[in-house]
């Protein structure tokens, strides 16, 4: 059986480029601390990563800090803020914050841009948010380098973003922050990262995660993810057209290009998930720090779905190297399997 992966707001597959560069980084002995050649070369690759990094991102005038990924970042950025969010954000970021804020038609309504979080993209619906000037945090970690943006011209104070969601190894992120900022550290020690989060650099990490990073924007202004949108919209064109209901969410909504997430309502989204995993498929049924969990998503019933309709979802994110014929088959095969399950029932 050739298995099909269409999980990729989950993570991504490593990029060769992150590949190569966390090779060389690998035959690096020194700390990046140490002040001799061996540390400095070390160093170096931090340095340039950082560099990288700032410059795919889009942060002229802003420090970069590497951390272990989004989850840390948001910690760092939000924790004792007392941020106001709205129920679309990650669990990440709703572990800080108090998510008081409406979505009205999938747009978030930020009352006081300064004492918000926004996230630039949903990762279960895929919805892109439009984020207002002054905004105090985003999280980029879903829409960098699928939707354009840049630091530069958003106008947030703090954005985050972690490098297996691009084609980076896991284990890394960023936190982008104003040159010179104060911000307090979580994780306190030596004092790298400029004091703000100790602890001896993930060199090997962070130099995949700036060649993926770069290796993205390519790709985006190259124009590849439009292609992934076709291929986006076959799928979706093949569900609609079987014999039954289903309920799109987010369809008609400014999404990422990549992303459907789609109820049948009556047959849960966990017996889905083991159903196409069994037949070949890697799905979701939500988040990937959500799926295998009773709680229900809080995201989709902020977009108005039901309750009932939510624990029937499953998301389908995929990537640059999948084909027509990837999710074509894959639409037979669901299709096929909502019929038997319909009949079952």
């Amino acid at each position: 059986m050739t298995r099909v992966y269409l999980d990729h707001n989950a993570t991504t597959p490593l990029r060769v480029e992150a590949r190569d560069a966390m090779l060389n980084a690998m035959d690096v002995v020194g700390n990046p601390s140490s002040v001799h050649a061996e540390g400095r070369r070390a160093k170096g690759i931090v340095e340039d990563a950082r560099r990288a990094i700032a410059e795919a991102v889009g942060a002229g005038e802003a420090d970069v800090v590497f951390v272990s990924g989004a989850t840390e970042a948001a910690a760092l950025a939000l924790a004792g803020r007392g941020l106001h969010a709205s129920r679309l954000e990650h669990a990440a970021v709703a572990a800080w914050v108090e998510p008081i804020l409406a979505v009205v038609d999938g747009k978030v309504q930020v009352v006081e841009p300064v004492r918000s979080v926004v996230q630039l993209a949903n990762s279960e619906a895929g919805v892109v948010q439009d984020l207002p000037s002054g905004l105090a945090v985003s999280d980029i970690t879903q829409g960098f380098g699928r939707v354009p943006f840049s630091y530069a011209w958003a106008g947030v104070e703090m954005v985050f973003l972690s490098a297996h969601k691009f084609g980076g190894p896991k284990g890394v992120g960023a936190l982008v922050i104003p040159r010179g900022h104060d911000l307090a550290a979580q994780i306190r020690g030596g004092g790298q990262e400029m004091g703000r989060r100790s602890g001896t650099e993930n060199i090997v990490g962070i130099a995949g995660m700036a060649a993926a990073a770069t290796a993205a924007q390519v790709d985006l202004a190259d124009g590849r993810w439009d292609r992934v949108a076709e291929i986006r919209n076959i799928l979706e064109k093949a569900i609609e057209a079987a014999p039954f209901e289903t309920i799109f969410v987010g369809k008609g909504m400014s999404r990422l290009p990549n992303t459907t997430c789609f109820v049948a309502p009556g047959w849960k989204g966990e017996t889905q998930v083991m159903a196409m995993d069994l037949a070949g498929f890697a799905i979701s049924a939500g988040s990937a720090c959500s799926s295998g969990k009773v709680k229900a998503s809080a995201v989709l019933p902020a977009l108005g779905v039901s309750e009932a309709d939510a624990g029937c979802a499953v998301r389908i994110s995929i990537g640059l190297e999948t084909t027509k014929e990837d999710v074509e088959r894959f639409a037979d095969v669901w299709i096929a399997k909502r019929m038997k399950a319909r009949v079952a029932a």
